[in-house]
């Protein structure tokens, strides 16, 4: 019963779009009163336990150098590179756009950053060229999203903390997904634009590109083959993308000085200092429903009402596509993520799949009316109506939600890469 009314006061603030902090420290009281016999040193042990673990290390880091890459030039340079291999294509362009955020969201691992840093450059290339706006406010908002997907992926970070799951086998099980989220939106691309007159290719064109951008080109590289090779671990894959992104902005594309990384820190911190401490209630909280076996008792309780995997997977994809409308990504995988993960396996759902239907259907979410972050992102940067963007995102919320059935139902999608 004190599961319910727990489950119910965080449905009630999440209805009433109460800020996330304010969820979590009701949440927080709540528990501890309850489970914990309302001892507030039990609070303070169990938020110093949570956030001392070197693997929380790479969210900063990897906000970090997505910010310094930023301001620099590799994302300049990396559209480049797309734009030379793709202008002969019918509607290259618009394919260019969804290459690009795909190489960039493996770098940076957000989304938004992903948004901004390519859509500043390609939003002013497609409408010059005579691209809809509508599709090219819509490419944009959803190709932004594939950073949530594609590794390394801040998302996948904390699922992987918050349920004590490698968050290497993760970075792999999000491969397929996110190449295939990347394909099915290139294939539309074309098929949307194929009446658009396209450019010849360039040979020339392409190799001053490569020349350029080679060292941009080289940081996906650097990074994921590191941690999928075992070199190094997702934590120091931050690091290492921090170092990387530092040294070739300043000593070889000479695009930054010393002065401008003050501004990095602080864009930095602002968003650090609103996620770290939603990051250590949640774990606090997680901490003791574990303890008391809480979310266990959830799940024998639901499987008395769902008796089938299939159902159970229908209803999960039905209530994280709403939490997906309402909820920032990283508060919703931090407050659901333990609770869901044993009704999940007590329904025989693998961990690692389970995180990758988590984050599919939370991504569809960055794009869904009515708070879907990246469509303010998109209304804030391209400075168009915020009902247009709502309509030119639904043909990408339709494919988005295909590629979602498919990673619910074939596990194999996730899980191919990571047996």
């Amino acid at each position: 019963m004190e599961v319910l009314i727990l489950v119910g006061i965080v449905l009630l603030l999440l209805s009433l779009r109460q800020s996330v902090i304010l969820i979590l420290f009701v949440a927080a009281s709540y528990v501890h009163f309850v489970w914990g016999d309302g001892e507030l040193t039990y609070l303070i042990e169990d938020l110093w336990t949570s956030v001392n673990r070197e693997v929380l290390l790479a969210i900063p880091m990897f906000v970090l150098a997505g910010n310094i890459m930023t301001r620099g030039s590799i994302a300049e340079r990396l559209i480049a590179i797309m734009r030379a291999l793709t202008q002969w294509l019918p509607g290259g362009l618009a394919v260019c756009t969804i290459l690009s955020c795909a190489v960039f969201a493996a770098l940076s691992g957000s989304s938004p950053v992903t948004l901004l840093a390519v859509g500043s450059i390609m939003y002013p290339a497609l409408i010059a060229q005579g691209y809809p706006k509508k599709f090219s406010l819509g490419a944009l908002a959803s190709a932004g999203t594939l950073g949530i997907v594609i590794p390394p992926s801040i998302p996948l970070i904390l699922y992987g903390i918050v349920t004590e799951k490698s968050i290497v086998d993760l970075f792999l099980a999000g491969i397929v997904p996110g190449l295939l989220l990347t394909v099915v939106l290139t294939a539309y691309s074309l098929f949307h634009n194929r009446r658009i007159e396209s450019q010849p290719f360039e040979a020339g064109q392409l190799a001053q590109a490569l020349k350029n951008g080679v060292f941009a080109l080289m940081t996906p590289v650097i990074l994921l083959g590191g941690i999928y090779s075992g070199f190094f671990s997702a934590t120091e894959a931050a690091a290492v993308a921090v170092g990387y992104a530092v040294l070739v902005e300043v000593f070889v594309h000479r695009e930054l000085r010393a002065r401008d990384f003050y501004g990095i820190a602080v864009e930095t911190s602002r968003l650090l200092g609103t996620l770290l401490p939603i990051v250590a209630i949640a774990l606090s909280i997680n901490l003791l429903l574990t303890a008391e076996r809480i979310p266990q008792e959830l799940a024998v309780w639901m499987t008395g009402f769902v008796d089938s995997q299939f159902t159970f997977l229908v209803l999960l994809n039905i209530f994280l596509l709403i939490v997906g409308c309402l909820v920032d990504i990283g508060a919703a995988i931090l407050i659901l993520a333990p609770i869901l993960l044993p009704i999940a396996q007590a329904y025989g759902v693998d961990p690692i799949h389970f995180g990758i239907i988590m984050v599919v259907n939370l991504e569809i979410g960055y794009i869904t009316p009515p708070i879907g972050l990246n469509l303010i992102v998109a209304m804030t940067a391209f400075k168009e109506d915020f009902l247009l963007i709502c309509r030119s995102v639904l043909p990408f919320i339709g494919l988005m939600l295909f590629v979602l059935i498919l990673v619910t139902w074939i596990p194999g999608l996730s899980l191919w890469l990571v047996r």
